[in-house]
Order: C-alpha cells, then sequence, then structure tokens
C-alpha cells in the first residue's frame, strides 16, 4: 500500500487516543501530555471506558462517542482488546492508526493478524504495533511516548527500535538538530521501511533520511524504495546483526553459501542502492550532525585542516589517512598568503598551524585563504582553548568569515572542532549551521561520511560499459538440463552437466570424465598422458562437498602406475573417513598448468531475504579461513562487476607485478556478468561454486565447480524474477514492430550504457519538440539528466526504446513510472523530429500501455502541454479522457484505464 495514508501519520488534522489512566507511567496520558505540550492544533479526542476524567480532561467511553471521526488513532489499550478497536475505527473511517501496545503475536490466529485483517479492509494504516509512535515537529505533532520533543528541522528518523527513536530523540533535543519526523516501526505489520522511504523521498521538509535497521522483511520493496530515495536525498543507516553472522552453513554448503554472511549481504544490498551504511550509532550521530548542518553540500576527498596547535592538526590528519581520506595540497597562492600572517619560522603546509596565541583575525584571515584555494574540497578547522586567546572570538571570527564567503566558495563544506568547555563559542558555531564535533576523529569521521555518500551517488550516475557483441548464452538448453536433473530428483549436478551448464554460459572449464572405479580412471588417464599431459584425480561424492576433507584430489600423476596409485588411495580414504558417503567414482581430468594464474572463488549464493547474490574473492582450500569475497546483487553489468572485483584485497594482485603479467580482469568481470545472467534465468540453480578459478593473463578458467538445484519458490510476488531484489532487465519486451513506412524497428528497454544512444538522438530532435515533451527549452543534457533516463529500476519504471536495426539508431522512446501504490503509471514520449507521420508514436504508446497491464496498474496518465494538438488527439484516439489540468491552464490531464492485458504480442 505504500504511502496511502500516511498524510494522516504525520500531518492530521484530528488525533484520538485510545487508552491511558492517572498512572504516573501511563502510555496513553504520556501520548496526550506530548500532544497537548507540543502545540498539536487540530482536535483531540481522549478514549477510555474507566476515568471519564483524566488531569482534568474529559473522555468517552468510545470513540463512536466523539462525534466526528480523526484522522489519526493512537492505541496505548490492552493487547486482547486491540483488535477490536481498530476494527471500530476502520468501520468509522478512520485512515491511520499507531499501535503502542505490545503482546500481539504474530502469524495465523495471532491478534496481530486479525487486526491487520480488518483494517486493510478499509484501507486503515497500521504503524506499530509495540513502537514508540511519530513525531512531526513541523505539524506541531508528538503522539508518542518519548521524552522530549525535537525541534523542526530536516532529518527524517526512522528506527526499528523505540529505544534507538527515543535515544536519537534526546540527542537532537541536547544539540539543537532538528528532525522533519521521528517514527518507530515496532513491528512493521503494516507500514515499513518502504513505505516511510517512499514518503519522505517525496517530503519536501525532508532533506535526508535516517535509518536504524534491525531486518527487512521484503526485499524487493525496501530495493526498490531505497534506491528511488536516494536518488533523491541522503539516506543514512546502521544496522544490527554483525555478531550474529548468517545463516548457518551446512555441513555440505559450497564455500560461497558459507562465505555469504547475512550481514555480508545486507552490506551488498546497502551499497547497491546507493545507501550509506555507518558502523555504529555514533556515527549514525555524527553523520547527522554533519547532514543536519551542511545544506545538500557534498565534497570531493580532498581536506584541508587548520588549528591553533600542531599536535591536534596532525591527529586530525592521520585519522583522515586511517579512514583512506585524502589531505589537500596547499596552492603557491595560499602558501604564500599564509607566509604573510604567520610567524617567521612556522610551516605553511597542510595541516596548518596557526600557532597558540592566534586571535580571532588570524583564524579568519586563514580560512578566507583556504576557503579560496581550489585544490581543497573541504575545510576543518579546529581550536584548542589557551590563555592568550578568545575561543568565542575564533569562534565569531570564523562565522563571520563562513558568512562572507564568495557564491563560487559556498558549496565547500566548513567543519569545526571547539575543545574544551566553552557553550558560548559552541552556540556561536551551531547558530551559523556549522556542523562542529566533540573531537578531531568525529569532524574526519563526518567528512568521510559525505565524501562516502557522493561516492555512492556518483556510482549511481555511472554509465557502464557495453557488454561485447559475442556475449551469447543458450538459455534453453540450460534450463532444460536443470529440468532434467530436478525430474531425477537430483540435489547436486553431476560433473558432466555441471560442465555443460556452464558451457551453456560461455564459461571455460577444464574437461572432465567420470570412472566408477580404478580400472575405468586407467582407461580414461591413458590417453591423456600419451598425449603429453599429466593426471589429476578427484573423488567424487554428492554426500562430501570438500573434497579436501577426504584428501580426495591427487594432481600432477605422471605415470599409470602414480595414477592407480592415487586412485586407490583417493577411493580408500574416502571410504575409511566417510563411510555413509555414497562414492559415485573418481573425476578424470588433465592437470591445468598455469603456473602465473592467482587462484579465485566465484559463484552465486543464496540469501532467504535478497535471494541469489554474486561472491568473487580469493580462491583455494582454505578459502573461509583467509574470508576475501566480495559480494554483489544481480543483475550485474561489466561496471558493477568491476567494483565488485575491487572490493576484494585479491584484486592487488590481480595488477602486473614483477614478473607476474596483469589478470585480465575483464575476462573475470564478464564471468560475473554471466553468473548473474545464468542466477537471473535459472531460479532455480540454489547454489554455484567455481574453486578454484584460474584467472591471468589469457582469462578465467574453472579447474572445479558444484551446482546445487532445487524447485523454485517465490521470495517476491507481482512480476519478474521470483527470487531477485532487483527487478532485472525484463527481456520479455524485446520485439520487433513493423512502421507504416514499410520499415521496422527493434524495441527494447532501457539499458544503464544507452547513454550515447540518448545523446545521439537528441540531437536529432528539434527545440520545438524537446520542449513540448519537457515543457520547456532543452538546450544541454547533463550527464545526471541522462543517467537518470537510463538508469532504471524495473521493478518501478519502464523505458522503450525503438532502434533501426540496421543501422541501431535510436528512434524514439516511451518511458512509464508507477506510483508508490502500482495504481497508476505516469508516461512520456518522444519521437525523432524526422520521424513523425511513420506511426512510430502509436505503436510506443501500445507497448506502454499494454506494459502497464503486464505491471497491474489501474490507470495511465500524463500531462501535454495543450498545444501539442498531435499528442492530445493521438492520446483521444487510444482511448484517453482529456481535461485540463486545475493547476495549470496550459497543461492537459490525460487519464486511460488499463485492463490488465499484459503480454499480448
Amino acid at each position: 500500500m505504500s504511502i496511502y495514508h500516511l498524510q494522516a501519520v504525520f500531518r492530521p488534522q484530528s488525533v484520538a487516543v485510545i487508552g491511558g489512566s492517572p498512572r504516573p507511567r501511563s502510555a496513553g496520558r504520556a501520548v496526550v501530555r506530548n500532544l497537548r505540550e507540543g502545540g498539536f492544533a487540530g482536535q483531540i479526542g481522549w478514549i477510555n471506558p474507566r476515568h471519564p476524567h483524566i488531569d482534568g480532561i474529559a473522555t468517552v467511553r468510545r470513540l463512536r462517542d466523539l462525534g466526528w471521526v480523526p484522522e489519526l488513532v493512537v492505541i496505548t489499550a490492552p493487547a486482547p482488546i486491540v483488535p477490536q478497536l481498530v476494527a471500530e475505527a476502520a468501520e468509522l473511517g478512520v485512515a491511520a492508526a499507531i499501535i503502542l501496545t505490545a503482546g500481539l503475536g504474530q502469524g495465523p490466529g495471532s491478534l496481530a493478524q486479525r487486526l491487520h485483517s480488518s483494517a486493510r479492509a478499509h484501507g486503515l494504516r497500521i504503524l506499530g504495533p509495540h513502537c514508540l509512535g511519530v513525531i512531526a515537529p513541523h505539524a506541531r505533532l508528538n503522539a508518542s511516548i518519548a521524552a522530549h520533543t525535537p525541534q523542526a528541522g530536516d532529518l527524517a528518523l526512522i528506527s526499528e527500535s523505540s529505544a534507538i527513536a527515543a535515544a536519537l530523540v534526546e540527542w537532537g533535543v541536547s544539540r539543537s538538530v532538528g528532525f522533519s519526523a521521528v517514527v518507530s516501526l515496532g513491528d512493521s505489520l503494516d507500514v515499513d521501511f518502504a513505505d516511510l522511504l517512499d514518503y519522505f523521498a517525496a517530503d519536501y521538509r525532508t532533506r535526508a533520511i535516517l535509518l536504524y535497521v534491525e531486518n527487512i522483511s521484503d526485499a524487493r520493496k525496501f530495493m526498490s524504495a531505497a534506491r528511488a530515495a536516494a536518488r533523491a536525498k541522503p539516506v543514512v543507516l546502521v544496522k544490527s546483526g554483525r555478531s550474529r553472522g548468517g545463516t548457518a552453513a551446512r555441513s555440505d554448503d559450497t564455500h560461497v553459501q558459507s562465505l555469504a554472511s547475512s550481514d555480508a549481504i545486507y552490506t551488498a544490498a546497502f551499497n547497491r542502492a546507493g545507501l550509506l551504511r555507518v558502523g555504529a550509532l555514533d556515527e549514525l550521530f555524527t553523520a547527522a550532525e554533519t547532514l543536519g548542518r551542511l545544506g545538500g553540500t557534498f565534497p570531493g576527498r580532498r581536506l584541508a585542516i587548520v588549528s591553533n596547535g600542531s599536535g591536534v592538526g596532525r591527529l586530525a590528519a592521520d585519522r583522515l589517512a586511517m579512514l583512506k581520506g585524502q589531505l589537500a595540497a596547499l596552492s603557491p597562492a595560499t602558501q604564500q598568503a599564509l607566509a604573510q600572517l604567520l610567524p617567521d619560522g612556522a610551516p605553511h603546509a597542510n595541516p596548518v598551524d596557526l600557532v597558540v596565541d592566534a586571535d580571532g583575525e588570524r583564524y579568519a584571515r586563514a580560512i578566507e585563504a583556504l576557503l579560496a584555494d581550489p585544490g581543497n574540497d573541504a575545510l576543518l578547522v579546529i581550536n584548542v582553548p589557551t590563555a592568550f586567546t578568545s575561543s568565542v572570538e575564533a569562534a565569531r571570527a570564523m562565522t563571520r568569515t563562513v558568512a562572507a564567503r564568495s557564491r563560487s566558495e559556498r558549496d565547500k563544506p566548513v567543519f569545526a572542532v571547539w575543545l574544551g568547555t566553552d557553550e558560548q563559542a559552541t552556540t556561536i558555531l551551531h547558530s551559523a549551521r556549522i556542523p562542529t564535533y566533540a573531537s578531531e576523529a568525529d569532524a574526519v569521521a563526518g567528512f568521510q561520511h559525505l565524501v562516502r555518500y557522493r561516492q555512492a551517488q556518483a556510482a549511481l550516475m555511472e554509465t557502464p560499459p557495453s557488454l561485447p557483441e559475442d556475449f551469447q548464452v543458450d538459455r534453453q538448453a540450460a534450463q532444460q538440463l536443470i529440468q532434467q536433473s530436478l525430474a531425477r530428483g537430483q540435489r547436486w549436478l553431476d560433473p558432466q552437466a555441471t560442465h555443460a551448464l556452464l558451457a551453456a554460459y560461455g564459461i571455460a572449464m577444464a574437461p572432465l570424465q567420470l570412472a566408477r572405479d580404478v580400472a575405468g580412471v586407467l582407461e580414461l588417464a591413458q590417453p591423456l598422458l600419451e598425449a603429453g599431459h599429466t593426471v589429476t584425480l578427484k573423488i567424487h561424492s554428492a554426500d562430501i562437498p570438500n573434497k579436501s576433507d577426504v584428501h580426495g584430489v591427487r594432481l600432477d600423476l605422471a605415470t599409470l602406475a602414480a595414477v592407480r596409485t592415487g586412485a586407490e588411495a583417493i577411493l580408500d580414504s574416502a571410504r575409511r573417513l566417510r563411510p555413509e558417503a555414497i562414492i559415485a567414482g573418481v573425476l578424470v581430468q588433465p592437470t591445468v598448468v598455469r603456473a602465473k594464474a592467482r587462484e579465485l572463488i566465484a559463484g552465486i549464493a543464496d540469501d532467504p531475504v535478497f535471494g541469489p547474490v554474486v561472491v568473487v574473492g580469493r580462491g583455494g582450500t582454505a578459502v573461509e579461513v583467509i574470508d576475501d569475497i566480495a559480494i554483489g546483487l544481480p543483475p550485474l553489468d561489466l561496471r558493477l562487476a568491476h567494483e565488485l572485483i575491487g572490493r576484494t584485497r585479491v584484486s592487488r594482485i590481480l595488477k602486473g607485478y614483477r614478473d607476474v603479467p596483469a589478470a585480465d580482469e575483464r575476462a573475470l568481470a564478464l564471468l560475473l556478468v554471466k553468473l548473474a545472467q545464468l542466477a537471473a534465468d535459472i531460479p532455480e540453480v540454489r547454489t554455484l561454486d567455481i574453486n578454484p578459478l584460474l584467472v591471468d593473463a589469457d582469462g578465467v578458467l574453472a579447474l572445479d565447480a558444484r551446482v546445487a538445484i532445487t524447485p523454485t519458490h517465490r521470495l517476491h510476488k507481482g512480476r519478474g524474477h521470483p527470487r531477485f531484489a532487483i527487478f532485472p532487465y525484463p527481456t520479455e519486451w524485446e520485439r520487433t514492430i513493423e512502421l507504416s513506412n514499410g520499415g521496422s524497428a527493434f524495441v527494447r528497454p532501457v539499458r544503464p550504457e544507452d547513454d550515447g544512444l540518448f545523446r545521439a538522438f537528441f540531437a536529432r530532435v528539434t527545440d520545438d519538440d524537446l520542449r513540448m515533451r519537457f515543457f520547456q527549452s532543452v538546450k544541454h543534457f547533463s550527464h545526471e539528466f541522462i543517467a537518470r533516463l537510463t538508469q532504471l529500476d524495473y521493478a518501478r519504471s519502464i523505458a522503450l526504446v525503438a532502434l533501426d536495426p540496421r543501422s541501431g539508431e535510436m528512434l524514439g522512446a516511451v518511458r512509464l513510472h508507477a506510483d508508490a501504490e502500482y495504481a497508476t503509471g505516469e508516461y512520456g514520449i518522444l519521437v525523432r523530429s524526422d520521424l513523425k507521420g511513420y506511426g512510430l508514436g502509436w505503436r510506443l504508446m501500445k507497448i506502454m500501455i499494454e506494459y502497464a497491464g503486464w505491471l497491474g496498474l489501474s490507470q495511465v496518465q500524463g500531462q501535454v502541454l495543450r498545444e501539442n494538438s498531435t499528442m492530445l488527439d493521438m492520446c483521444r484516439r487510444l482511448g484517453f479522457s482529456v481535461r485540463v489540468d486545475p493547476e495549470d491552464s496550459t497543461l492537459m490531464q490525460v487519464s486511460l484505464p488499463v485492463d490488465g492485458r499484459g503480454l499480448e504480442h
């Protein structure tokens, strides 16, 4: 239901509290007190069947006795009667309910399930149960049991924990940091993280969103909302649960499955969504301090530091180095300005030491010079109280200088550390909205938070390289192979099937054959030896996932006698150490000698929340001990795959060193893309492990692989891949259409790498046609603008491009963006100016309407300039209703009911 009726939670016109008593610790009494003391201007009702008056305020026995219907109810009554109260509120037409009561249970037959059913039937939104409540300072609403009301600001806090929400409220009050809203989710029976991310992403009062996360229940819904929110504003989070690790590894799990911990997968998901994850609550506080006082300014990496003591400046520089930040180099002009300012003999380097007797004037001139220096991206100013100077004077000088900076310098963030206990100085800095920290370490961490956020945003907007033209897979053969294996009751693919599966996706694997006994081993080994190869033997048993556990591998056997001895030893060892295992035989392979190859691991693991993930890292027998892996959520493109490789320590030795040539990282990245595609095509693959994977200058080669398969069970409702947390590229919407001039066009969904296509396309669209589409004259298409057209979350948006099948040129495009409730979609369309009259726009609109039905939308709508008679005429012929926009007479609103026809081509 997403943001439906959430306005009633955060900006209600009326509130009723159900429950409470004269007891000092009564939750209902605390909520009413907070509502009144917070200055809520709407009607407040209080329902209590036992106490006609509490604190001098009259109550009524039942909700319907109020004589008016509140928009929002806050329920603090005992658990057994909460479902009845919710049902009554829903029948009366209440829009939303906040349930503070705990102990409602979970699952079928529980009190929670009963109240949720009655609420959903009437569209009543539920926040909680077992939550702190909601504080919306701009609406003067404190419908919570928090001890204080924070001041109004532009940070939205969403916490799964009531205690964390309450702690952040107290922190905000003590530091004068304001919030647009504070909300605790409690048990998230209805309203969840995704709903609130959708709401606050569109809330103009909110500039940044802070999250405290324990668990995500609906991964696809969360990822879709998080990615949309992160494109609009910063989202910073802290998640608990690092120490618990992932789901307990089973004894027969593959290496990649045991390595893919739950926390690592959460981190990968947050990275993919463009969220900034911090390690602990104090870091969240630091991030909140930074985001709360910097008006949307996000710097580069280079930090300049100035202080009135060399020691604390050097400590700040050391902390910056520890966090992998970059100390700015001072320009010659800045050094010259500092030379005229500082005492003789004082160094003119970063960090800048103003010396212990620095007064306000010296601070002001140094800050002025550093702000003007283009060689730095941000400035940290530190003050140490001394007997020679005034911290207050220095603070005033700093705020005056920062306020007077030029327009070109205003995007450069300035941070402050005023050591000591001078509250007057701190108040001066806070009043100027300068982020102020208790220590140099906190200040540097705050700067790095902004840097990491900027990097996350840049990653969201980057254009990946194109996939090679020969990227082809035999999807049908692979799917048939898996279905046949499942029909035989197999949980693990046999070696030959594994080899065939990888081959279908163009993943090279060392050839192998299976021998049932020693005699069969000798028979298979002899031609390999005669051809000049040595032989590798491996035990084969579905019950022995890790061959090295039973000494089940012999390498580089050069004679038949050595092969015989090796085969006998492998079989004897396996039977002795794992007597219960069913031994299928021995795998025989030519020994692969690639002396300068690096051993990696790559594969697919499966997570109960986020579904399939792609894993890459250091391989070999000690892979769990080394624990050097990176995890990415599919689908992947080459840019994401390269980024994934770069997050491993082993990536350093993929570069060339000494006499070892650089490995082919592109081949490795392409293999990861292929694994992601395999996971997309075949949901039955639960886990796939390639270990070792040899990577060198000649490419990649899998020496061993294991694949576990299971019948598919859905993690996500609705369209698209049943298990992907991120909606994959919708291949099923590729098609060829015929045009009225006898030509044709190939239509496909937009891909992230289509940046160049769009730029060339816009160059062939007239200024007037661009104005008709974007409602204004467009002279320059920035990288960010194009990225927003090509970087799509297919769960919410679709853009279809029509291409010339001969030249590959873009002919036109149509897009559809669904609202958060998946009820209505807004469309836009543009056809190249020299191609009008060929029916391309008509056909693209028909496909768009068909897609809306497939997605389950009930209506498509759009805005069209009143003067755009061609588009309005086409809309009328397609069945759209057309009316004047009530808020802008230059625009027409067009809308069309959708019948859910789906794929009809």
